[in-house]
């Protein structure tokens, strides 16, 4: 065979490896039970259901595949960096999201995390057999950077297309507002790439966050969390839940305090200012609950199942928490874990 042929085939198992990783790490994070607040496999919310969460593992598949192969192609000298598409598989991704379910907004802040972790991983595959961490951080980091105006106006596109809901509004003086009809114009007219806009937003959104800072949360705590809890139980749900908590009790959630605050404004970092104390509040529930052992005591089984209900109850939903556990479950995956 020729060596054409063979670097093609390659590039393909990289990208369908790539995207296996994605869509598991994905459904096993809806999977999780109970995880507070959230749709799993026991709970569903009046309008998005668990089914409709599997249905958006799936449909993202051909969208990370995609950054896969842009990763590699980028790490061979055959694409620019700054012609990656990051915005534009993001935007993808979620037309493909819209398109196979009727459930609304179930992968935003997942995709946005996932696409350039995607294309990452393939410029890490491209050198290596196995996908070292802190390569990928490395890798994740080259991505961001090459960002450009256009990747940006995609997200604002896929943003809004998404319709995630309670978004709220900023001043637009570093960044232009979501909702403004020339928001693509003037972010190619100010030159601002993803990673400058996700800069802005990082300090109200901790998806923002991660992608600004290389997936610092993920792969620091929410990775090693999971292979530590699943080491000692040999239980993945156990493990998902565990990270989730863990996460959660560490970094209150900005999609709560986001909830709560734009009940009295609309400015969203004064919204998200506004809703963290309820969102630390939430927080230490969950440390407490993983004092008690959490899914491994009776005890703790009980306040956990106890607090999932509290927060349905009061409508709450930590969101992005859910966000960050499927992260770290891809870090996890393409990095060899199995179950």
């Amino acid at each position: 065979m020729s060596d054409a042929y063979q670097t093609k085939r390659r590039i393909g198992e990289i990208a369908d490896y790539v995207m296996r990783c994605g869509q598991l790490a994905a459904a096993l994070e809806v999977c999780g039970w109970p995880k507070p607040g959230n749709v799993h496999r026991t709970a569903n919310f009046p309008d998005t259901r668990f089914e409709h969460f599997i249905a958006g593992s799936v449909s993202m598949g051909p969208a990370l595949r995609e950054a896969a192969i842009r990763g590699v192609m980028a790490r061979l000298g055959e694409v620019r960096m700054d012609e990656l598409g990051v915005g534009r598989l993001i935007r993808r991704a979620v037309a493909d999201m819209k398109a196979w379910h009727r459930g609304g907004n179930t992968h935003l802040g997942v995709i946005m995390l996932f696409v350039p972790t995607s294309a990452a991983a393939g410029m890490t595959l491209a050198d290596h057999d196995r996908v070292d961490v802190p390569e990928l951080r490395r890798n994740f980091a080259d991505v961001m950077d090459s960002t450009t105006s256009m990747d940006a106006a995609y997200v604002y596109e896929a943003i809004n297309l998404a319709n995630p809901g309670g978004l709220g509004k900023f001043s637009g003086e570093e960044a232009p507002d979501l909702t403004s009809p020339d928001a693509a114009q003037s972010l190619v007219r100010r030159g601002l790439t993803l990673r400058d806009v996700m800069d802005v937003s990082s300090r109200w959104d901790t998806v923002a966050r991660e992608m600004v800072t290389a997936l610092e949360i993920s792969c620091g705590v929410g990775y090693p969390t999971l292979l530590d809890v699943y080491s000692e139980t040999g239980d993945v749900n156990v493990a998902v839940v565990h990270t989730y908590l863990k996460l959660l009790s560490l970094y209150p959630d900005t999609f709560i305090a986001r909830h709560v605050g734009l009940k009295h404004t609309s400015n969203i970092a004064e919204a998200v200012e506004m809703g963290m104390e309820k969102a630390r509040e939430v927080s230490t529930r969950a440390g407490e609950i993983l004092e008690m052992g959490g899914l491994t005591t009776t005890k703790g089984r009980e306040a956990l199942f106890r607090f999932d209900e509290e927060l349905r109850t009061k409508g709450l939903n930590p969101g992005t928490t859910a966000d960050l556990t499927a992260a770290s479950l891809m870090v996890a995956i393409l990095s060899g874990f199995r179950f």
